[in-house]
Protein backbone atom coordinates (compact mmCIF):
# COMPACT_ATOMS: atom_id res chain seq x y z
CA UNK A 1 0.00 0.00 0.00
CA UNK A 2 1.30 3.56 -0.46
CA UNK A 3 0.44 6.24 2.46
CA UNK A 4 -2.30 8.85 1.88
CA UNK A 5 -0.14 11.70 3.31
CA UNK A 6 3.06 12.78 4.43
CA UNK A 7 4.47 12.35 8.04
CA UNK A 8 2.46 14.06 10.57
CA UNK A 9 4.09 16.09 13.68
CA UNK A 10 5.12 19.23 14.00
CA UNK A 11 8.71 19.86 12.35
CA UNK A 12 11.71 21.61 14.42
CA UNK A 13 12.88 25.00 13.79
CA UNK A 14 16.13 25.98 11.76
CA UNK A 15 17.58 22.95 9.37
CA UNK A 16 18.09 22.63 5.65
CA UNK A 17 15.68 21.10 2.68
CA UNK A 18 17.04 19.99 -0.08
CA UNK A 19 15.03 19.50 -2.87
CA UNK A 20 15.04 17.82 -6.24
CA UNK A 21 13.82 18.98 -9.33
CA UNK A 22 13.47 18.46 -12.82
CA UNK A 23 15.89 19.60 -15.21
CA UNK A 24 14.96 23.51 -16.94
CA UNK A 25 17.02 25.24 -19.65
CA UNK A 26 19.52 27.45 -19.63
CA UNK A 27 16.72 30.17 -20.25
CA UNK A 28 15.04 29.89 -16.86
CA UNK A 29 14.32 33.10 -15.23
CA UNK A 30 13.49 33.89 -11.69
CA UNK A 31 11.31 36.79 -13.35
CA UNK A 32 8.09 35.40 -12.31
CA UNK A 33 5.83 37.19 -15.30
CA UNK A 34 7.79 35.47 -17.66
CA UNK A 35 8.92 31.99 -15.88
CA UNK A 36 7.89 28.77 -17.26
CA UNK A 37 9.64 26.55 -14.93
CA UNK A 38 11.70 27.73 -11.56
CA UNK A 39 8.04 27.13 -9.15
CA UNK A 40 9.86 26.00 -6.56
CA UNK A 41 11.91 29.29 -6.64
CA UNK A 42 8.77 31.34 -7.37
CA UNK A 43 6.93 30.48 -4.18
CA UNK A 44 9.91 30.41 -1.69
CA UNK A 45 10.45 34.01 -3.16
CA UNK A 46 7.39 36.06 -3.79
CA UNK A 47 4.37 36.24 -2.84
CA UNK A 48 0.65 37.40 -5.05
CA UNK A 49 -1.86 39.60 -4.52
CA UNK A 50 -4.13 36.81 -3.75
CA UNK A 51 -3.88 32.73 -3.98
CA UNK A 52 -5.20 29.72 -3.70
CA UNK A 53 -6.36 28.15 0.16
CA UNK A 54 -6.07 24.94 0.96
CA UNK A 55 -9.96 24.81 0.59
CA UNK A 56 -9.66 25.31 -3.34
CA UNK A 57 -11.11 29.32 -2.43
CA UNK A 58 -9.21 32.35 -2.88
CA UNK A 59 -7.25 33.49 -0.01
CA UNK A 60 -5.76 37.02 1.24
CA UNK A 61 -2.19 37.23 0.05
CA UNK A 62 -0.62 40.43 -0.27
CA UNK A 63 -4.46 42.15 -0.74
CA UNK A 64 -6.01 41.62 2.55
CA UNK A 65 -9.59 42.09 1.04
CA UNK A 66 -11.34 43.09 -3.26
CA UNK A 67 -14.35 43.97 -3.85
CA UNK A 68 -15.75 44.70 -7.49
CA UNK A 69 -18.60 47.54 -8.16
CA UNK A 70 -21.96 46.79 -8.87
CA UNK A 71 -20.95 45.42 -12.99
CA UNK A 72 -17.57 43.86 -11.82
CA UNK A 73 -16.07 45.94 -14.17
CA UNK A 74 -14.11 48.23 -11.47
CA UNK A 75 -12.30 46.05 -8.81
CA UNK A 76 -10.99 47.69 -5.41
CA UNK A 77 -7.75 45.59 -3.87
CA UNK A 78 -7.16 46.48 -0.04
CA UNK A 79 -3.05 45.85 0.18
CA UNK A 80 -1.32 44.24 3.19
CA UNK A 81 0.67 46.97 5.29
CA UNK A 82 3.74 46.20 6.81
CA UNK A 83 5.30 44.41 4.25
CA UNK A 84 8.59 45.10 3.07
CA UNK A 85 10.87 43.45 0.07
CA UNK A 86 13.81 41.35 0.75
CA UNK A 87 15.99 44.30 -0.34
CA UNK A 88 14.09 46.78 2.92
CA UNK A 89 12.06 48.79 0.31
CA UNK A 90 8.28 48.85 1.55
CA UNK A 91 5.54 47.40 -0.90
CA UNK A 92 3.20 49.95 -1.71
CA UNK A 93 0.23 49.89 -4.49
CA UNK A 94 2.46 51.10 -7.04
CA UNK A 95 4.37 47.37 -6.98
CA UNK A 96 1.19 45.89 -7.50
CA UNK A 97 0.43 47.92 -10.63
CA UNK A 98 4.19 47.86 -11.80
CA UNK A 99 3.19 43.91 -11.32
CA UNK A 100 0.52 43.94 -13.59
CA UNK A 101 1.83 46.13 -16.13
CA UNK A 102 5.31 44.30 -16.48
CA UNK A 103 3.24 41.10 -16.90
CA UNK A 104 1.12 43.05 -20.24
CA UNK A 105 4.28 44.71 -21.38
CA UNK A 106 4.53 42.70 -24.87
CA UNK A 107 8.47 42.84 -24.37
CA UNK A 108 8.36 40.40 -20.93
CA UNK A 109 6.88 37.90 -22.94
CA UNK A 110 4.60 36.48 -20.08
CA UNK A 111 2.26 33.78 -20.88
CA UNK A 112 -0.36 35.42 -18.60
CA UNK A 113 -0.62 38.52 -21.22
CA UNK A 114 -3.06 37.03 -23.17
CA UNK A 115 -5.25 36.45 -20.42
CA UNK A 116 -4.98 39.53 -19.11
CA UNK A 117 -4.46 41.86 -22.18
CA UNK A 118 -8.59 41.37 -23.20
CA UNK A 119 -9.83 42.55 -20.02
CA UNK A 120 -6.78 45.28 -18.43
CA UNK A 121 -5.27 48.68 -20.24
CA UNK A 122 -2.41 49.04 -18.29
CA UNK A 123 -2.86 53.06 -18.39
CA UNK A 124 -6.20 52.72 -16.25
CA UNK A 125 -4.67 51.34 -13.53
CA UNK A 126 -4.68 53.62 -10.25
CA UNK A 127 -3.46 53.71 -6.66
CA UNK A 128 -5.39 56.21 -4.87
CA UNK A 129 -2.70 55.50 -1.99
CA UNK A 130 0.37 53.95 -1.23
CA UNK A 131 -2.63 50.85 0.33
CA UNK A 132 -5.24 50.58 -2.44
CA UNK A 133 -4.98 49.39 -6.29
CA UNK A 134 -8.06 50.11 -8.48
CA UNK A 135 -8.24 48.06 -11.76
CA UNK A 136 -10.83 49.17 -14.28
CA UNK A 137 -11.64 46.48 -16.60
CA UNK A 138 -12.40 46.87 -20.05
CA UNK A 139 -15.50 44.03 -20.08
CA UNK A 140 -16.65 42.66 -16.89
CA UNK A 141 -15.60 40.19 -15.28
CA UNK A 142 -16.81 38.51 -11.76
CA UNK A 143 -13.68 36.15 -11.96
CA UNK A 144 -11.41 38.49 -12.46
CA UNK A 145 -8.97 38.01 -8.88
CA UNK A 146 -9.00 34.29 -9.69
CA UNK A 147 -6.74 35.60 -12.77
CA UNK A 148 -4.29 37.01 -10.25
CA UNK A 149 -3.50 33.61 -8.39
CA UNK A 150 -1.23 32.02 -11.37
CA UNK A 151 2.27 31.96 -10.63
CA UNK A 152 2.70 34.58 -13.33
CA UNK A 153 1.22 37.00 -11.15
CA UNK A 154 4.10 36.99 -8.44
CA UNK A 155 4.32 40.49 -7.37
CA UNK A 156 7.88 42.38 -8.06
CA UNK A 157 9.54 45.34 -6.90
CA UNK A 158 8.23 49.05 -9.03
CA UNK A 159 11.17 49.21 -11.99
CA UNK A 160 12.56 45.74 -11.07
CA UNK A 161 11.75 44.23 -15.12
CA UNK A 162 15.42 44.62 -15.80
CA UNK A 163 17.01 42.60 -13.01
CA UNK A 164 14.31 40.54 -11.26
CA UNK A 165 15.16 37.75 -13.39
CA UNK A 166 18.11 37.51 -11.59
CA UNK A 167 17.72 39.01 -7.93
CA UNK A 168 14.64 37.29 -7.12
CA UNK A 169 13.83 39.86 -4.97
CA UNK A 170 9.77 39.49 -3.40
CA UNK A 171 8.06 39.40 -0.57
CA UNK A 172 8.43 36.11 -0.05
CA UNK A 173 9.07 33.57 3.64
CA UNK A 174 12.85 33.15 1.59
CA UNK A 175 15.39 35.44 0.05
CA UNK A 176 17.49 34.27 -2.67
CA UNK A 177 21.30 33.40 -1.94
CA UNK A 178 22.29 31.66 -5.20
CA UNK A 179 20.68 30.97 -8.18
CA UNK A 180 21.94 28.83 -11.69
CA UNK A 181 19.42 28.32 -14.70
CA UNK A 182 19.19 24.45 -15.31
CA UNK A 183 21.42 23.92 -12.19
CA UNK A 184 21.72 24.10 -8.40
CA UNK A 185 20.61 26.98 -6.09
CA UNK A 186 19.41 28.11 -2.56
CA UNK A 187 17.39 30.33 -0.48
CA UNK A 188 17.38 31.67 3.04
CA UNK A 189 14.88 32.53 5.70
CA UNK A 190 13.28 35.64 5.63
CA UNK A 191 14.08 36.92 8.97
CA UNK A 192 11.11 39.78 8.68
CA UNK A 193 8.65 38.54 6.44
CA UNK A 194 5.19 40.12 7.22
CA UNK A 195 3.46 36.52 8.19
CA UNK A 196 6.85 35.57 10.38
CA UNK A 197 10.09 33.55 9.81
CA UNK A 198 9.80 30.27 7.90
CA UNK A 199 10.40 27.04 9.95
CA UNK A 200 13.67 26.50 7.77
CA UNK A 201 17.09 27.99 8.05
CA UNK A 202 17.46 27.35 4.54
CA UNK A 203 16.22 25.57 0.84
CA UNK A 204 19.16 24.12 -1.59
CA UNK A 205 17.90 22.95 -4.82
CA UNK A 206 18.95 20.19 -7.16
CA UNK A 207 18.62 19.73 -10.49
CA UNK A 208 18.14 16.11 -11.27
CA UNK A 209 18.17 14.39 -14.52
CA UNK A 210 15.52 11.52 -14.57
CA UNK A 211 13.00 10.44 -12.26
CA UNK A 212 14.87 7.59 -11.79
CA UNK A 213 17.86 9.54 -10.65
CA UNK A 214 16.08 11.65 -8.13
CA UNK A 215 14.30 8.74 -6.40
CA UNK A 216 17.32 7.18 -5.88
CA UNK A 217 18.87 10.40 -4.56
CA UNK A 218 16.25 10.01 -2.34
CA UNK A 219 16.76 6.88 -1.27
CA UNK A 220 20.18 7.33 -0.25
CA UNK A 221 18.93 10.04 1.77
CA UNK A 222 21.22 12.66 -0.50
CA UNK A 223 17.96 14.90 -0.88
CA UNK A 224 13.91 15.48 1.03
CA UNK A 225 11.96 16.41 -1.24
CA UNK A 226 11.07 15.66 -4.97
CA UNK A 227 9.55 18.28 -6.28
CA UNK A 228 7.31 18.24 -10.20
CA UNK A 229 7.74 14.61 -9.52
CA UNK A 230 4.97 12.33 -9.99
CA UNK A 231 6.05 8.32 -9.23
CA UNK A 232 5.42 6.21 -11.02
CA UNK A 233 3.19 3.18 -9.11
CA UNK A 234 6.19 0.93 -8.52
CA UNK A 235 8.69 3.43 -8.23
CA UNK A 236 5.77 4.36 -5.06
CA UNK A 237 6.32 1.26 -3.64
CA UNK A 238 9.95 0.88 -3.57
CA UNK A 239 9.89 4.24 -1.74
CA UNK A 240 7.39 3.41 0.65
CA UNK A 241 9.32 0.31 1.93
CA UNK A 242 12.10 2.06 2.75
CA UNK A 243 13.50 3.34 5.86
CA UNK A 244 14.69 6.56 5.10
CA UNK A 245 11.80 7.76 2.42
CA UNK A 246 7.48 7.40 2.28
CA UNK A 247 5.00 9.07 0.16
CA UNK A 248 2.64 11.84 0.53
CA UNK A 249 -0.14 11.71 -2.05
CA UNK A 250 -1.75 14.70 -3.35
CA UNK A 251 -5.13 14.05 -4.47
CA UNK A 252 -5.89 14.54 -8.11
CA UNK A 253 -3.43 16.66 -7.90
CA UNK A 254 -2.38 16.76 -11.70
CA UNK A 255 -4.45 16.19 -15.30
CA UNK A 256 -3.04 14.55 -18.14
CA UNK A 257 -3.07 15.34 -21.55
CA UNK A 258 -2.42 14.46 -24.72
CA UNK A 259 -2.67 17.73 -26.83
CA UNK A 260 -3.60 17.46 -30.65
CA UNK A 261 -2.22 20.40 -32.14
CA UNK A 262 -5.02 21.66 -33.99
CA UNK A 263 -3.07 23.80 -36.57
CA UNK A 264 -1.41 20.73 -37.74
CA UNK A 265 -3.06 17.86 -40.30
CA UNK A 266 -5.09 15.20 -39.54
CA UNK A 267 -5.82 17.33 -36.40
CA UNK A 268 -7.03 20.53 -38.32
CA UNK A 269 -10.48 18.31 -38.48
CA UNK A 270 -12.70 18.24 -36.12
CA UNK A 271 -14.24 14.92 -37.13
CA UNK A 272 -10.66 13.52 -36.43
CA UNK A 273 -10.52 15.25 -33.08
CA UNK A 274 -13.79 13.79 -32.16
CA UNK A 275 -12.68 10.35 -33.27
CA UNK A 276 -9.69 10.28 -32.12
CA UNK A 277 -11.54 10.86 -28.28
CA UNK A 278 -13.81 8.19 -29.25
CA UNK A 279 -11.28 5.66 -30.20
CA UNK A 280 -9.71 5.00 -26.29
CA UNK A 281 -10.98 4.21 -22.62
CA UNK A 282 -10.12 6.59 -20.12
CA UNK A 283 -10.66 4.41 -17.73
CA UNK A 284 -8.06 1.24 -19.16
CA UNK A 285 -5.45 3.91 -19.55
CA UNK A 286 -6.32 5.02 -15.65
CA UNK A 287 -5.58 1.35 -14.86
CA UNK A 288 -2.56 0.79 -17.05
CA UNK A 289 -0.83 4.12 -16.42
CA UNK A 290 -1.84 4.83 -12.70
CA UNK A 291 -3.17 1.32 -11.39
CA UNK A 292 -5.93 3.17 -10.38
CA UNK A 293 -4.37 5.92 -8.49
CA UNK A 294 -6.35 8.79 -10.02
CA UNK A 295 -9.76 10.12 -11.63
CA UNK A 296 -10.74 9.28 -15.53
CA UNK A 297 -10.79 12.81 -17.03
CA UNK A 298 -13.10 11.55 -20.09
CA UNK A 299 -11.39 14.64 -21.73
CA UNK A 300 -12.75 17.17 -19.45
CA UNK A 301 -10.10 19.37 -17.48
CA UNK A 302 -11.97 20.65 -14.80
CA UNK A 303 -11.44 18.06 -12.15
CA UNK A 304 -14.00 16.62 -10.54
CA UNK A 305 -13.81 18.03 -7.52
CA UNK A 306 -14.66 21.49 -8.44
CA UNK A 307 -17.86 22.81 -7.89
CA UNK A 308 -18.27 23.92 -11.70
CA UNK A 309 -17.46 20.27 -13.25
CA UNK A 310 -19.81 18.14 -15.37
CA UNK A 311 -20.17 14.93 -15.34
CA UNK A 312 -21.54 14.39 -18.62
CA UNK A 313 -19.13 13.19 -21.79
CA UNK A 314 -19.19 11.11 -25.01
CA UNK A 315 -18.84 7.58 -24.14
CA UNK A 316 -16.21 5.34 -25.77
CA UNK A 317 -16.93 4.33 -29.01
CA UNK A 318 -14.35 2.70 -31.65
CA UNK A 319 -17.00 2.13 -34.20
CA UNK A 320 -17.89 6.11 -34.10
CA UNK A 321 -14.49 6.85 -34.06
CA UNK A 322 -13.70 4.60 -37.12
CA UNK A 323 -16.83 6.38 -39.18
CA UNK A 324 -15.80 9.60 -38.30
CA UNK A 325 -12.28 9.08 -39.84
CA UNK A 326 -13.65 7.19 -42.64
CA UNK A 327 -16.03 10.41 -43.31
CA UNK A 328 -12.95 12.83 -42.63
CA UNK A 329 -10.96 10.43 -45.36
CA UNK A 330 -8.51 9.90 -42.18
CA UNK A 331 -9.29 5.94 -42.32
CA UNK A 332 -6.40 3.72 -41.02
CA UNK A 333 -4.97 6.64 -39.47
CA UNK A 334 -1.34 6.47 -38.09
CA UNK A 335 0.45 9.21 -36.12
CA UNK A 336 2.80 9.90 -33.93
CA UNK A 337 2.46 10.08 -29.84
CA UNK A 338 5.89 11.92 -28.51
CA UNK A 339 6.52 11.41 -24.83
CA UNK A 340 9.82 11.51 -22.52
CA UNK A 341 10.89 10.08 -19.38
CA UNK A 342 10.30 13.78 -18.00
CA UNK A 343 7.90 12.44 -15.85
CA UNK A 344 7.62 9.04 -15.39
CA UNK A 345 3.83 8.68 -16.79
CA UNK A 346 4.30 9.87 -19.93
CA UNK A 347 4.94 7.05 -21.47
CA UNK A 348 2.57 4.38 -19.57
CA UNK A 349 -0.04 6.78 -20.71
CA UNK A 350 0.65 6.84 -24.62
CA UNK A 351 1.13 3.16 -24.52
CA UNK A 352 -2.53 2.75 -23.03
CA UNK A 353 -3.72 4.95 -25.23
CA UNK A 354 -2.12 3.54 -27.88
CA UNK A 355 -3.41 0.24 -27.06
CA UNK A 356 -7.00 1.35 -26.75
CA UNK A 357 -7.08 3.38 -29.63
CA UNK A 358 -6.31 0.31 -31.92
CA UNK A 359 -9.34 -1.25 -31.43
CA UNK A 360 -10.73 2.24 -33.58
CA UNK A 361 -7.96 1.38 -36.13
CA UNK A 362 -5.68 4.29 -35.28
CA UNK A 363 -2.36 3.14 -34.81
CA UNK A 364 0.07 5.03 -32.50
CA UNK A 365 3.54 5.25 -33.23
CA UNK A 366 5.20 6.31 -29.39
CA UNK A 367 8.11 8.23 -30.20
CA UNK A 368 9.96 8.58 -26.97
CA UNK A 369 12.22 12.13 -27.47
CA UNK A 370 14.76 13.48 -25.03
CA UNK A 371 13.90 14.69 -21.24
CA UNK A 372 16.38 18.12 -21.09
CA UNK A 373 14.86 19.49 -24.47
CA UNK A 374 11.15 18.34 -23.94
CA UNK A 375 9.28 21.38 -23.01
CA UNK A 376 11.72 23.63 -26.00
CA UNK A 377 11.67 21.32 -28.55
CA UNK A 378 8.48 18.89 -28.71
CA UNK A 379 5.53 20.84 -26.42
CA UNK A 380 3.35 22.74 -28.70
CA UNK A 381 5.50 21.96 -31.64
CA UNK A 382 4.65 18.30 -32.52
CA UNK A 383 0.99 17.11 -33.47
CA UNK A 384 0.55 14.74 -30.50
CA UNK A 385 2.44 14.53 -27.31
CA UNK A 386 2.27 13.87 -23.84
CA UNK A 387 2.04 16.37 -21.12
CA UNK A 388 0.21 17.08 -17.89
CA UNK A 389 -0.67 20.31 -15.59
CA UNK A 390 -1.12 20.85 -11.82
CA UNK A 391 -4.74 21.13 -10.99
CA UNK A 392 -5.82 23.83 -8.20
CA UNK A 393 -6.83 26.55 -11.00
CA UNK A 394 -9.66 28.39 -11.00
CA UNK A 395 -11.82 27.38 -13.88
CA UNK A 396 -11.79 30.61 -15.43
CA UNK A 397 -8.13 30.73 -14.83
CA UNK A 398 -8.09 27.19 -16.19
CA UNK A 399 -10.14 27.88 -19.15
CA UNK A 400 -8.59 31.28 -20.42
CA UNK A 401 -4.89 30.09 -19.86
CA UNK A 402 -5.36 26.47 -21.67
CA UNK A 403 -8.38 26.66 -24.19
CA UNK A 404 -8.94 30.51 -25.03
CA UNK A 405 -7.35 31.62 -28.84
CA UNK A 406 -4.10 33.54 -28.36
CA UNK A 407 -3.13 32.24 -25.29
CA UNK A 408 0.45 31.66 -24.24
CA UNK A 409 -0.65 28.81 -22.77
CA UNK A 410 -3.12 27.20 -25.25
CA UNK A 411 -0.65 24.01 -26.58
CA UNK A 412 -3.34 22.76 -28.74
CA UNK A 413 -3.46 25.94 -30.83
CA UNK A 414 -7.18 25.76 -30.55
CA UNK A 415 -8.98 28.97 -31.63
CA UNK A 416 -12.79 28.92 -31.33
CA UNK A 417 -14.83 32.72 -31.30
CA UNK A 418 -17.84 31.20 -30.39
CA UNK A 419 -15.71 29.54 -27.08
CA UNK A 420 -14.22 32.66 -26.50
CA UNK A 421 -17.39 34.17 -26.48
CA UNK A 422 -19.24 31.96 -23.91
CA UNK A 423 -16.29 32.53 -21.71
CA UNK A 424 -16.96 35.81 -21.90
CA UNK A 425 -20.69 35.69 -21.53
CA UNK A 426 -19.80 33.71 -18.22
CA UNK A 427 -17.08 35.96 -16.82
CA UNK A 428 -19.42 38.86 -16.99
CA UNK A 429 -22.50 36.99 -15.42
CA UNK A 430 -22.69 38.27 -11.96
CA UNK A 431 -25.26 35.68 -11.16
CA UNK A 432 -23.44 32.31 -8.98
CA UNK A 433 -25.79 29.76 -10.47
CA UNK A 434 -25.99 31.03 -14.42
CA UNK A 435 -22.27 31.87 -14.56
CA UNK A 436 -21.69 27.76 -13.56
CA UNK A 437 -24.13 26.82 -15.98
CA UNK A 438 -22.16 28.74 -18.61
CA UNK A 439 -19.02 27.30 -17.50
CA UNK A 440 -20.58 23.90 -17.70
CA UNK A 441 -21.34 25.15 -21.40
CA UNK A 442 -17.73 25.71 -22.12
CA UNK A 443 -16.34 22.22 -20.79
CA UNK A 444 -18.80 20.35 -23.43
CA UNK A 445 -17.75 22.76 -26.09
CA UNK A 446 -13.75 21.42 -24.83
CA UNK A 447 -15.24 18.05 -24.49
CA UNK A 448 -16.90 17.87 -28.00
CA UNK A 449 -14.54 20.27 -30.17
CA UNK A 450 -11.12 21.10 -28.68
CA UNK A 451 -7.63 19.78 -29.19
CA UNK A 452 -7.39 18.41 -25.65
CA UNK A 453 -7.41 14.40 -24.45
CA UNK A 454 -7.71 14.22 -20.73
CA UNK A 455 -7.47 10.52 -20.17
CA UNK A 456 -7.21 11.13 -16.26
CA UNK A 457 -6.70 12.93 -12.80
CA UNK A 458 -3.47 11.39 -11.37
CA UNK A 459 -3.04 11.69 -7.26
CA UNK A 460 0.65 12.86 -7.10
CA UNK A 461 2.51 10.55 -5.53
CA UNK A 462 5.56 12.73 -3.98
CA UNK A 463 8.31 11.31 -2.49
CA UNK A 464 9.78 12.89 0.69
CA UNK A 465 11.82 12.23 3.08
CA UNK A 466 10.77 10.70 6.61
CA UNK A 467 12.06 13.92 8.51
CA UNK A 468 10.19 16.17 6.60
CA UNK A 469 7.33 17.43 8.65
CA UNK A 470 4.74 20.12 7.94
CA UNK A 471 4.49 18.98 4.46
CA UNK A 472 0.66 19.89 2.71
CA UNK A 473 0.37 20.39 -0.36
CA UNK A 474 -2.32 22.48 -2.36
CA UNK A 475 -2.13 23.53 -6.08
CA UNK A 476 0.71 23.03 -7.32
CA UNK A 477 3.01 24.62 -4.13
CA UNK A 478 2.93 23.63 -0.90
CA UNK A 479 3.70 25.61 2.75
CA UNK A 480 6.78 27.51 2.52
CA UNK A 481 6.11 28.61 5.86
CA UNK A 482 5.04 25.70 7.76
CA UNK A 483 7.35 22.95 6.31
CA UNK A 484 10.35 22.15 8.08
CA UNK A 485 12.21 18.60 9.09
CA UNK A 486 11.92 16.37 12.38
CA UNK A 487 14.06 17.59 15.65
CA UNK A 488 16.83 15.29 16.51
Amino acid sequence: AVPAAAPSGRPAPGGTLRIARPPASEAETLDPASALSAYEYLGALYNRLVRIGPDGNLAPDLAESWEPDDRARTWTFRLRRGVAFHDGRPFTAADAAYTLRHILDAATASPQAAVLAPLVDPKTLRTPDPHTLVVPLKTANAEFPSLLTHYNCYVVPDGSARSIGRTGIGTGPFKLSSFTSAGPGRVTAYEDHWAGRPVLDAIDFYSVADMQARSNALLAGQVDLLSQTNLDFATARVVAASDRATIARAKDAQWYVLPMLTTEKPFTDVRVRQAMKLAYDPEHVLKVALQGAGTAGWDNPVPPIDPNHIAAHPVHDPEQARHLLKRAGHEWLAVDLYTSSYDPIFTPMALAYQESAARAGIRIRVKTAAADSYYTQIWMKKPLMATYWFTGRPIDQLLNQVFRGGSGYNETAWSDPAFDALLDRARAETDDARRRELYGEAQTFVIEKGGAMTPMFADRLVGISRQVRGYAEHGFEFDYLGIGLKGA
